[in-house]
């Protein structure tokens, strides 16, 4: 039986059934959500691919070949599509695309600590940017209750990953927000149909695997059901819609396999080559078996109706070179190919597919690494400066904003601020011109969309 649970009651489905079209809307629109709220939408979306740990600015798109060699590090360079741009050696395939990509080489993280910025951060007043989002969304997309806002671990393609980390910051914080518009996350494992819920509290659907092998089964319940009864046709078909698009957005297996293959990062490292010396061992091991679906899911999720999908493969880009981590030259042979490969990958296939326009990419960390290497190869903590690619939108690419210093350690130009980033990723879901003009719009959303855009 298809049950939607309360804190205190079950409603059965021919409860459900009853609650008719009202219901499924309830489950597209949070209470404040409003159909002038709906025109501000641009039907564009966000990827957000999250580098926790902190990435060197040095070693990935900023690199300083004519630094002495305690700042430049161990890493060379290469020329890009874009003239006189050089990314460091371990991006061969970005560096060819570079046409597709804008660099920001004046970012300032605000802080050296490990926490989750700008996912949530003081500028999105302290709750996940896709909530934000979905406030004014909605949470799932009205004809197939595809989620608007979804936060991607390794488990959401793999079972056999670690489970998300939340100990540096949680990431489906909602401030002051209901908990409803906490991001879903696929392969979370505390049950699908427990949390997809219509007209409750929360609205919600947390485990892949036990979504997809219970749909199927419960679409053949309602529909004998439907037969059963005098309901409409438009019912049936929102319903079965509904079920369906969940099923469908979260099947990696629906996907072409060779579009698979060529986002899948995990062929590039065999785990035993990863040395099992670092405490970060199965992080790295995680991050390339994953990186690479992670995006592919993110992507399908997002020609679906997702608004702003996180995708993060937790805490790898931490390079002390102490006992947890790798040294610069080691760490960025674990991290840089199935980086590089997986961007590559999902560049190629929305240019590929006409979606470069809709959908946009961003790719940071919460902060940079010390311009100036430590003494066992390794760079510490550093919030001066911090690598930022962007990609898609609809934007101008093939561009580098803003420069930074000789040594790699501060902007030279004008910063962009994490509030810029928060801006900018609000302005490609949101037409905030639109929204200036309703009275209801909640003052987080427009807190977070006045800060000026990075493309401003």
């Amino acid at each position: 039986m298809l049950t939607f649970w309360d804190e205190n009651k079950a409603v059965g489905r021919r409860d459900f059934l009853r609650v008719g079209g009202f219901g499924l809307a309830g489950l597209a629109s949070p209470a404040l959500a409003s159909n002038d709220f709906q025109s501000a939408l641009t039907g564009k979306s966000v990827i957000f691919l999250f580098l926790h740990g902190g990435p060197s600015q040095i070693d990935t798109f900023d690199p300083k070949p004519n630094a002495p060699m305690e700042f430049r590090g161990p890493l060379e360079s290469i020329a890009t599509a874009i003239p006189s741009v050089r990314f460091s050696s371990v991006f061969p395939k970005l560096a060819a695309l570079a046409n597709l990509l804008t660099i920001v080489r004046s970012y300032v993280p605000g802080n050296a600590n490990h926490d989750i910025k700008p996912i949530v951060c003081p500028a999105s007043s302290k709750m996940n940017l896709g909530s934000l989002y979905a406030s004014i969304a909605g949470i799932s997309h009205p004809q197939n209750a595809v989620p608007r806002n979804a936060l991607l671990f390794p488990r959401a393609v793999d079972p056999e990953t670690q489970a998300g980390t939340m100990s540096f910051g949680k990431f489906d914080d909602t401030g002051p927000f209901p908990r409803s518009l906490a991001p879903v996350q696929p392969g979370a494992g505390s049950g699908l149909l427990r949390d997809l819920r219509i007209n409750l509290p929360r609205e919600r659907l947390d485990d892949r695997m036990q979504l997809l092998k219970t749909l199927d089964g419960v679409r053949w319940s309602i529909e004998d059901t439907l037969r059963g009864e005098a309901t409409d046709n438009s019912r049936k078909l929102a319903l079965l819609a509904l079920l369906g698009g969940l099923a469908d957005a979260l099947d990696l297996s629906k996907e072409d396999a060779k579009t698979v293959a060529r986002y899948d990062t995990a062929p590039l490292i065999a785990p035993d080559k990863i040395d099992k010396k670092w405490k970060n061992f199965k992080n790295y091991t995680d991050n390339v078996k994953t990186l690479g679906k992670l995006l592919c899911l993110a992507r399908r999720m997002c020609e679906r109706g997702a608004g702003f999908v996180t995708v993060t493969t937790n805490f790898v880009w931490d390079m002390h070179a102490d006992v947890n981590n790798a040294t610069i030259s080691e760490g960025m042979g674990y991290m840089g190919g199935p980086l590089d490969h997986a961007v590559s990958a999902f560049l190629e296939d929305v240019q590929t597919r006409g979606l470069s326009d809709k959908i946009m990419l961003v790719c940071t960390g919460e902060m940079g690494r010390t311009p100036r290497v430590n003494g066992k190869g390794g760079r510490d903590h550093w919030g001066n400066l911090g690598p930022l690619l962007l990609a898609g939108g609809g934007q101008s690419m093939g561009r580098v904003i803003g420069q930074s210093r000789a040594n790699g350690g501060e902007p030279s130009s004008a910063p962009v601020t994490q509030g810029m980033v928060v801006s900018t990723v609000l302005q490609t879901l949101l037409d905030s011109s639109r929204l200036r003009a309703l009275p209801v719009t909640p003052r987080e959303v427009s807190s977070a969309l006045a800060p000026a855009s990075i493309f401003d």
